[in-house]
């Protein structure tokens, strides 16, 4: 049985807020059971990892809960963050713009490993 989640964001954006709080919470339930989790962002998707952004963003209107409150959550539940190096080009910032809950950037040939292992399930939002 695997025992890492890797949870790949690249269809999710700011633009579509009801996409947004599924992947953190299943993250963080899942890093909860103890899990290894991991999450990449890409395209639109790695725009939550910029200052500033995810902050401003409320799932529901009117939730004292932000994106990046949900963000938190999962991290402090043990959710390793990531996002590849075209979500940074395309979105026109750089690591210095980053969240501290996002460890590093990647490209697109750790996406493939991760989802090629064996031993790693993969969701896709």
């Amino acid at each position: 049985m695997a025992n890492k989640l890797f949870i790949m964001l690249q269809n999710t954006s700011p633009s579509n807020l009801h996409t947004l709080g599924a992947p953190f919470f299943q993250a963080a339930a899942a890093a909860v059971m103890e899990y290894e989790v991991e999450i990449v962002l890409t395209a639109d998707a790695g725009l939550l990892m910029k200052k500033g952004v995810a902050e401003n963003l409320r799932i529901q209107e009117g939730s004292p809960k932000s994106v990046y409150d949900f963000i938190k959550d999962a991290y402090d539940a043990g959710v390793v963050f990531k996002i590849c190096t075209p979500a940074l080009e395309l979105n026109g910032f750089t690591k210095d713009d980053l969240i501290e809950e996002c460890s590093g950037v990647v490209g697109g040939a750790y996406v493939i490993e991760m989802v090629m292992d064996d031993d790693i399930k993969t969701l896709s939002y």
